[in-house]
Parts: structure tokens; C-alpha cells; sequence
């Protein structure tokens, strides 16, 4: 029983984890397109360097938000 409701919990965390993920990822590309589409200063063009700067954000926001997950996780195990 105690083992059933364990799995549960990580199923459910590693469903949360994931969507915050997936949040990451959205926001940290939509954010980096809209600096080079809004920003004064440059030629408001997205073009391929573009995007690849806003995947390269979207993966490094991805990122930082799963280790920051894990870190609070690993600091309470417990509530998991």
C-alpha cells in the first residue's frame, strides 16, 4: 500500500516536472523571439539565427527550471 502511493507521488512529480519543462521551454524561446522582434536597435528580421538563439534559450530555460526542481526536491524528500 505504502509502495503504491509512493509510486503515485513520482508518477505525479515526474508528470510536474515535466510540465514545468514544458513551461520553460515556451517561455524562455517566446521571450528571446520577442527581444529580437521588439528590441530597439536591431533589424526586427527572425531569421534563422534567431531561432536558433530562442531553441538554445528555450533549452537552457528548460534546464535551469528541471535542476532547480530537483535541487528543492533533493532539499525535502519527504514531501515528494
Amino acid at each position: 500500500m505504502v509502495e503504491q502511493q509512493r509510486e503515485v507521488l513520482g508518477q505525479e512529480w515526474k508528470n510536474r516536472r515535466r510540465q514545468a519543462g514544458i513551461v520553460a521551454f515556451v517561455v524562455g524561446f517566446v521571450s528571446a523571439l520577442a527581444f529580437f522582434a521588439f528590441c530597439p536597435g536591431l533589424p526586427h528580421i527572425i531569421d534563422w539565427g534567431a531561432i536558433l538563439v530562442a531553441l538554445s534559450a528555450g533549452a537552457l530555460a528548460r534546464w535551469a527550471c528541471q535542476s532547480w526542481m530537483a535541487r528543492a526536491a533533493a532539499s525535502k524528500p519527504e514531501e515528494r
